[in-house]
């Protein structure tokens, strides 16, 4: 999310062509396959599965390799994660200009591009990041895009890219990624921003945006795992300054409707849509779960630009979403940034926030007896 929270509309070109060739496990992500992804089924898969996971919005994931990936990758090597979700990676898909794109491909075909993938692979190349595989969602140009990383130990049954799961297609601008294991779904999205302007298209994008996550969440066929960049604030608590958001304006512009006015992601109507996707879905928001308390210094995940009128203003817009089943499961779910000069923030103007569940534990089959003490 920008300092304003404008973003392009673009629409992306869905892939229609599946990649072949995974990575297999142990093989560094300098590989093709590594360095992409692929969907599809994966046999021989192990029964053990993720339960530590950490999602970001990097605001361009090539600029934070070139500028602040040391930091960041001491977080996780600390934080240790199964599956790390990232939103608005800002790489553009493979793809000679007007030629068909191929979303789950970096694009190498200038000099630049060369270049530029040169520097991701390099950076997938040193720990801790060889210990994971990648899948990418990408859009044509250097816009939205999400990325997520697998710890090679742990196999997906199948690994999609639209929320119909029906087909190797992808969402327009690279917005979702789906991974499914055996007990659960983990859903990684960058969702649309609701923009400013009725006239500008971007209400009725995130509108048909949230009908859509609507229809998702209450037709999932497993416990769900929803995380990224969601860009809503729930409620007053996830916001550092509610009258502010609350009245917040462009240019003095005021929406037709009262339920449009305000600061996106803060807008009656997309907080009472958010709600209720939460209350049809059986969802619980696993920040808010253990944490009730407003934390003026570290409870928000998007931080306003330190110089001008946003300093010190910060939204809640990054979540962990489960569903009930889950509920149980939570160990804990943190920001790691904090304050007005963006500590922890690696750059981007969001910080990452982690969620750990405890270990499933295996149900008992009817009729199997309990061993004896």
């Amino acid at each position: 999310m920008k300092r304003f929270f404008q973003p392009v509309p673009k629409d992306g070109s869905p892939s229609k062509k599946r990649l072949a060739g995974a990575a297999e496990p142990g093989d560094g992500p300098t590989s093709a396959g590594a360095a992409t992804g692929a969907g599809g089924d994966v046999e021989g898969r192990p029964t053990e599965e993720p339960f530590k996971f950490l999602t970001w919005n990097a605001n361009s994931l090539l600029l934070r390799m070139k500028s602040d990936w040391p930091a960041f990758s001491q977080l996780v090597a600390r934080l240790d994660p199964d599956v790390i979700c990232v939103q608005e990676v800002r790489m553009p898909a493979a793809g000679s200009k007007g030629a068909p794109k191929n979303p789950s491909e970096l694009k190498d075909d200038t000099s630049l591009s060369r270049d530029e993938k040169q520097v991701v692979l390099r950076a997938l190349s040193a720990s801790p990041f060889k210990d994971y595989r990648v899948w990418w969602s990408l859009s044509d140009s250097k816009y939205a895009g999400t990325a997520m990383f697998i710890k090679k130990k742990f196999e997906p049954k199948k690994v999609s890219f639209n929320l119909d799961r029906t087909s190797s297609k992808h969402e327009a601008d690279g917005r979702v990624i789906i991974a499914e294991f055996e007990s659960f779904l983990l859903l990684n999205t960058y969702s649309p921003n609701n923009g400013w302007k009725e006239e500008e298209n971007a209400f009725q994008r995130r509108r048909k945006w949230d009908k859509r996550m609507l229809e998702f969440v209450q037709h999932v066929d497993k416990p769900l795992i929803w995380c990224g960049d969601l860009n809503v604030s729930h409620e007053e608590i996830d916001v550092s300054h509610p009258d502010f958001f609350s009245s917040a304006k462009l240019n003095g512009y005021t929406p037709p409707n009262k339920e449009d006015c305000g600061q996106p992601g803060f807008t009656p109507a997309e907080r009472r849509r958010f709600g209720n996707i939460l209350f049809q879905g059986k969802l619980v928001d696993a920040y808010r779960h253990l944490h009730k308390e407003k934390d003026i210094d570290g409870g928000f995940s998007w931080s306003g630009h330190p110089i001008g009128k946003y300093r010190g203003k910060r939204m809640r817009i990054d979540y962990f979403l489960v569903s009930e089943q889950l509920k149980d499961r939570i160990v804990s779910c943190e920001m790691h940034g904090r304050g007005i000069e963006l500590d922890g923030f690696y750059g981007s103007d969001h910080c990452p926030v982690s969620l750990e569940l405890s270990e499933a534990v295996a149900e008992e089959a009817p009729g199997q007896p309990k061993p004896s003490i």
